[in-house]
């Protein structure tokens, strides 16, 4: 539970009855808290996890009240059907999401140490039962928490602190009890107190003596809804790495949920994997819908691509592509929700009912092809162009091929091309769709597909032409024309040191003198810099301006690239990025083609 958009959030706080804190200071980390063991998530995980059924309204899923699916009976089926259906594609994680150690209500329970306990009636057998039999199928078992001292748990401050002699939940705490995490469930742990560390230690002896191998820990800030110093976690995060080191057992541990890119460098030193965006679920009568929240990840993962590696990954959440009907997506919908989530190399785990896989989401969720795309030691894929609503994903590949994906994110159907020169070559290519098994044969310069509304392809494409020559032009050329705002910046990431910068309400920047061999379509290269997603209009010689929007590149200091078609003649040209009546990206260069595509 938990994970839930800031309206989401207001309803649980209800259902929860919590309340509001103090915002204040909080120390950092001990710089000698180790880092993330690499081992543990050296490939994205794979698996099952309850919360998408836990919170949707489709009939029959939680009888008993909301969220109720939760039950012991329930994880043991799901457990079954992912050891006989999808542990030999490479499904191995059965996570239990939030309300395991709440009743149906959402009384919680707590042992005489303030940890949580599992509630008898959803757990009657225990968590170090369920545990043992998710291990007896050969499968790893998850477990979740959320971030700080829950309120349930303080007992007016009285309560012990497990193999922590004199210390108690009120030495644990700021004295004023003030708040943390998305929902304001837990009070704040002050880690400069020496008995804090202590409490986080107990909870994680007790889940890895039950013999859990993943957590999650949930309502994680800077993000989950929430900002102020009262809601920054980056010590609670770097506490449980510390003291998931400490039970010597091998936990992978998660943070939730639509995490500050601010402190991506921190999410990944003391973490396994960190949620970027909010829910993916619709708390609706299906699982998800496409305009709820997975259409969204097109434009908030592109930020994120350089941060995933072995250790650490962009996790996307919950892939609910395999039950038709109740996924509330169409075919080409659930196949372009698994295609971004395989090439962006985000855990793959599915909130789906898995006892009834309907035979087209079973087929998307054991494509070997495709997961082997996620489980690849290629780097996750990234725009090549615009976010506009036709876009083209790629990666390049250790042995030389590139992963290539197609998506027309417009709710009509439109042909979307993939350009070779945006991928470094030009010439020749073989291409293979990995979604249908298909060697298509060898396509010069580009490759081309009519794609229905929201829908996609995924290629490999093997270059059989040569690379690239460009020429560049830096944007901060005194030989180029600034107007409005726009002016020289310094940018230490930039090619030349320098970017232009101001691009809004009528700021331009026009490159001057760029040299064409011969008219033509040329793919340029545009490297950019911009916290948030931001639209440009670009235009050459005057002509008639085409809008594209940039993704963001994460932050002010990192630049970016995507390619733009841009129709140039022969000889000298013109090319102008005007802001209009909004902001645009800054510029670092352009590098144009030495011929048109």
């Amino acid at each position: 539970m938990y994970s839930l958009t800031p309206v989401r959030a207001l309803r649980a706080m209800v259902v929860l009855a919590l309340t509001a804190g103090f915002a204040t200071y909080l120390p950092a980390a001990e710089a000698a808290t180790p880092t993330a063991d690499p081992a543990v998530a050296a490939k994205p995980y794979m698996g099952w996890s309850s919360w998408s059924m836990q919170s949707s309204k489709y009939p029959g899923l939680n009888p008993d009240g909301d969220y109720s699916y939760l039950t012991e009976a329930n994880v043991n089926k799901q457990t079954d059907a992912l050891a006989s259906k999808l542990k030999k594609y490479g499904y191995d994680h059965v996570n239990i999401d939030a309300g395991w150690w709440m009743d149906k209500t959402w009384k919680t329970g707590y042992d005489q140490y303030g940890r949580q306990k599992a509630d008898p009636v959803r757990f009657p057998s225990g968590m170090k039962a369920v545990a043992d039999r998710i291990h007896s199928k050969g499968l790893k078992a998850g477990i979740y928490l959320p971030a700080g001292l829950e309120k349930g748990a303080y007992g007016d401050g009285k309560t012990p602190i497990w193999n922590a002699d004199g210390c108690t939940t009120a030495d644990i705490v700021y004295s004023d009890l003030r708040t943390t995490n998305g929902w304001d469930s837990a009070y704040k742990i002050d880690f400069s107190r020496p008995c804090a560390q202590k409490y986080i230690d107990s909870q994680a002896q007790l889940i890895a003596g039950w013999g859990y191998d993943f957590l999650k820990l949930d309502g994680v800030g800077p993000g989950s809804g929430k900002s102020g110093d009262q809601y920054d976690n980056v010590a609670d995060v770097a506490a449980w790495n510390k003291a998931i080191t400490a039970t010597g057992r091998p936990i992978h541990l998660e943070v939730s949920w639509s995490l500050d890119y601010g402190h991506a460098a921190d999410w990944k030193k003391y973490s396994n994997g960190w949620r970027i965006d909010t829910d993916v679920e619709c708390y609706c009568n299906t699982l998800v819908t496409w305009e709820n929240s997975v259409d969204d990840r097109w434009d908030d993962t592109p930020a994120w691509t350089d941060r995933a590696g072995p250790g650490g990954w962009n996790d996307l959440d919950s892939l609910d592509v395999g039950n038709g009907a109740m996924d509330g997506l169409t075919k080409a919908e659930r196949q372009s929700y698994a295609t971004l989530w395989a090439v962006a190399k985000s855990p793959l785990f599915t909130g789906d009912d898995l006892t009834r896989l309907d035979d087209y989401g079973l087929s998307l969720l054991t494509n070997r092809e495709v997961i082997g795309v996620d489980q690849s030691d290629a780097p996750p894929a990234r725009p090549v162009t615009p976010s506009d609503p036709q876009q083209v994903w790629a990666a390049k590949n250790p042995n030389g091929t590139y992963t290539v994906a197609l998506f027309n994110l417009a709710d009509a159907p439109a042909a979307v091309s993939a350009n070779w020169t945006t991928l470094g070559f030009t010439g020749k290519a073989a291409v293979r769709d990995l979604w249908n098994h298909e060697d298509l044969g060898t396509y010069t310069n580009k490759v081309t597909q009519a794609l229905p509304a929201h829908g996609s392809r995924l290629f490999t494409v093997t270059p059989h032409g040569s690379a690239v020559t460009t020429t560049a032009y830096e944007a901060e050329a005194t030989t180029n024309t600034l107007s409005g705002n726009a002016n020289i910046a310094d940018c230490s990431a930039c090619s030349g040191g320098h970017k232009v910068g101001n691009l809004y309400v009528g700021g331009k920047l026009t490159i001057n003198n760029v040299v064409a061999a011969k008219a033509g379509t040329y793919q340029v290269k545009i490297a950019y810099v911009s916290g948030d997603s931001r639209p440009a209009s670009i235009s050459s010689n005057g002509n008639g301006a085409t809008s594209h929007k940039f993704p963001s590149t994460g932050d002010w200091g990192t630049v970016g690239t995507v390619s733009v078609p841009v129709t140039l003649k022969a000889g000298a040209n013109t090319i102008t990025f005007d802001s209009g009546s909004g902001y645009a990206p800054d510029i670092d260069r352009i590098d144009v083609p030495n011929s048109s595509s």
